[in-house]
């Protein structure tokens, strides 16, 4: 399950059992330290019954912290921020697969009607911060933002939801369907953008299609910080007018098809039309990680693998 469906189901479970009348809880990671499988702002939901949704630790806390809330012993009128201390011994006891430290808020849920209103936005796929005032356990919903899906301030925690991330293949074809089919799976919303009629397969999932040019299909993305785009056409007339519109762009990542001769005449066009080496550099070409890909699967998951290293800011993601 992805983590944009895990936060729905979460949110989902509480939304439920607050309409039963249930006491329930939302408890978010905040930092991890050591090992640990659940990055920060995973979520968990609980209720006074001891039944929960979610995970925070892969295994290792989720009981104890799900006993403790139901006995009365955690969460108030204000958030708390509890410290889970798992060490190697005891976590090889228990038989799972990590030793660490987490930092969990665990928030006291009373309003159905804006757990129901996030859920609705989300429907509608919208980009959504939902902001805990740490100190009064105020929340409020906004827009979300450009920037990190969790930040962390002295009196606030504010957590973005939503489809944030966006996609865009400029060039139909098999291997457009894979990235597009696996990216979806990532919460990616994909559009493949190819003006010619050349590949005429179903769609994958929710996969959008567009036949505009490719400079024009670049220049409508609204989100573009969150925003991957890669160059598939073997097509330089096609490839160029993506490409160049993408350097013009704010998009995190840019990426092209081909060896490293065609990456190079690529750039010698890309000057001709006015572009500077630095910004040409942003282009990874060719695209993917270097993983001796050679069918067009193993090409697409080494191209999102490197997208994924560079959206979580690890250096060195050029194949």
């Amino acid at each position: 399950m992805t983590q944009q469906a895990d936060d729905i189901a979460v949110l989902s479970a509480a939304s439920d059992w607050l309409r039963e009348g249930r006491r329930v809880a939302l408890g978010m990671v905040l930092r991890t330290w050591g090992s640990s499988p659940r990055p920060p702002g995973s979520l968990l939901a609980m209720n006074d019954r001891g039944n929960y949704r979610g995970s925070l630790s892969g295994g290792c806390i989720e009981e104890t912290l799900v006993t403790r809330y139901a006995d009365g012993d955690i969460a108030g009128p204000q958030p708390t921020t509890i410290d889970f201390g798992i060490d190697r011994q005891e976590a090889s006891r228990m038989g799972l697969p990590c030793g660490g430290r987490l930092e969990i808020l665990v928030e006291e849920l009373r309003d159905e009607q804006q757990i129901g209103a996030l859920l609705e936005r989300l429907a509608r796929g919208e980009l959504v911060a939902r902001t805990i005032d740490t100190v009064t356990g105020k929340v409020s919903l906004q827009a979300g933002q450009d920037g990190p899906e969790l930040e962390i301030r002295d009196d606030r925690v504010t957590k973005t939801f939503g489809p944030a991330w966006q996609l865009l293949l400029i060039g139909d074809g098999q291997l457009a369907r894979h990235l597009a089919s696996m990216a979806s799976q990532l919460d990616y919303r994909v559009t493949i953008c190819d003006p010619r009629d050349l590949y005429s397969a179903p769609l994958p999932g929710e996969v959008e299609f567009t036949q505009a040019m490719p400079d024009d299909a670049v220049r409508r993305i609204s989100d573009q910080a969150r925003t991957a785009i890669v160059a598939l056409a073997h097509d330089p007339k096609q490839d160029d007018l993506g490409l160049g519109a993408a350097l013009e762009s704010g998009a995190f990542y840019i990426g092209a098809l081909g060896s490293r001769k065609s990456a190079q005449a690529r750039s010698r066009r890309l000057e001709s039309l006015g572009y500077l080496p630095a910004e040409i550099e942003r282009i990874h070409g060719p695209a993917g990680l270097a993983i001796g890909s050679k069918r067009p699967a193993e090409i697409a998951l080494s191209i999102l693998a490197q997208i994924t290293a560079i959206r979580n800011g690890i250096c060195g993601a050029n194949g």
